[in-house]
């Protein structure tokens, strides 16, 4: 199987100011397409060249798990975001209000998670095994669907991913992420 650089969902321009022609020209165009080279070198064995992405990331591990679920991880981040402002649903809200108290408290822990998260990783909103609703951090490549969450979003704290318009300034990059966030998609994950 070989694994492609999906195509982003909106033109690279499209989440300016909010993230830059030329952050996405690096982050998606360079670094991204450099795991999906990367994964695709270490697949070649016949053992491997049938699993899917999410086999690899769910039964890997090292340097194929690190690719597979980079891979994986942005694919899943271009999708958590849009040029449109997108409100969330009745059902999304409600969830959220159900599992972590409140839109307003969910919003804060989502941001504090993200911003305070050490080093590089990722922030994510995710269905937990008991059904619920939470708020965890990963490490550099790892991945809800290894421990049998289901994402629902995720926020890239890479510096990667918001160095160029952000410096080193990672609280102001989650501040301004939030308002691309495709609340729609994340719905849809809620199933």
């Amino acid at each position: 199987m070989q694994h492609v650089l999906p195509p982003l969902p909106y033109p690279e321009h499209a989440l300016a100011p909010v993230l830059s022609a030329e952050t996405l020209a690096y982050h998606y165009g360079k670094h991204h397409r450099a795991y999906v080279d990367k994964l695709n070198e270490l697949t070649r064995a016949p053992s491997l060249s049938d699993l899917s992405l999410d086999q690899l990331v769910r039964g890997q591990t090292g340097v194929l798990f690190n690719q597979a679920a980079q891979v994986w991880n942005h694919t899943f981040y271009w999708r958590c975001m849009s040029p449109a402002r997108i409100s969330a649903p009745p059902a999304l809200v409600n969830a959220i209000a159900n599992d972590l108290g409140s839109w307003a408290s969910f919003e804060e822990r989502f941001k504090t998670a993200a911003s305070e998260q050490f080093g590089s990783g990722w922030a994510w909103l995710v269905r937990g095994l008991s059904g619920k609703l939470e708020i965890v951090t990963t490490d550099n490549a790892d991945n809800p669907l290894r421990s049998g969450a289901t994402p629902l979003l995720t926020c890239d704290v890479w510096e990667h991913a918001y160095y160029i318009d952000y410096r080193n300034e990672r609280k102001r990059y989650v501040e301004a992420w939030w308002n691309i966030v495709d609340w729609q998609f994340v719905a849809r994950q809620l199933g």
